[in-house]
């Protein structure tokens, strides 16, 4: 890359931002219903509620999380953090953080330093999880993803990736352990307790 290859990508980046700031600045003002929500993907505005499911697995993934390195870990849900793409504002479920992860001068968090990410699968909306957030998370070097599936009842790991996207998916389905000792979370992720839809 050229220095005016890199300069051209850093506009186009902040041109992304300010685009992302700007819609998400309107839906705030937005009468959007209690329960539900909201991110953007690849540009479009998606609106999902919040299930019991959906939160009940979100809830043992994060006590996993802070059973294994503390109740002071960088973890989140449903906190904006832009990705690489189109116009990428993107709320995962679940999000952890490098401990030296600092927001930067607008107040977003980084996607460089977005170390897991974990999404629980709404009807409406699992081709953004499955494709575009993959390919996202991918791009962006998130060293593992974890997508919760209460329809099918499986997990899908997603480690390694490279060029744009992850090589071969493990797929393990709920009620059986999830080996992630020598990812960047190390244990093992229980899922005898995620709900069925």
């Amino acid at each position: 890359m050229t220095l005016v290859d890199d300069r051209i990508a850093m506009a186009e980046a902040d041109a992304n931002t300010k685009r992302l700031d700007e819609w998400f600045e309107r839906l705030e003002r937005m009468p959007v219903p209690e329960g539900f929500r909201v991110e953007i993907v690849g540009g479009n505005v998606y609106m999902t509620p919040q299930r019991n499911t959906h939160w009940q697995v979100i809830r043992r993934i994060l006590w996993a999380l802070e059973d294994r390195f503390g109740r002071e870990v960088k973890v989140f849900s449903d906190v904006r953090i832009d990705f690489p793409g189109h116009e990428n504002g993107f709320c995962p479920d679940v999000a952890m953080l490098k401990d030296s992860a600092k927001m930067d001068a607008a107040g977003h968090w980084r996607y460089q330093d977005v170390q897991f990410v974990a999404e629980v699968i709404s009807k409406g909306t699992a081709e953004n999880d499955y494709v575009h957030k993959r390919l996202a998370y991918a791009e962006a070097e998130v060293p593992l993803y974890v997508i919760a599936d209460p329809y099918q009842r499986r997990c899908h790991v997603y480690t390694n990736p490279k060029s744009g996207d992850y090589e071969d998916p493990q797929r393990v389905d709920f009620g059986t352990d999830i080996d992630l000792t020598g990812t960047v979370i190390d244990l093992v992720l229980k899922t005898d307790g995620f709900p069925r839809d």
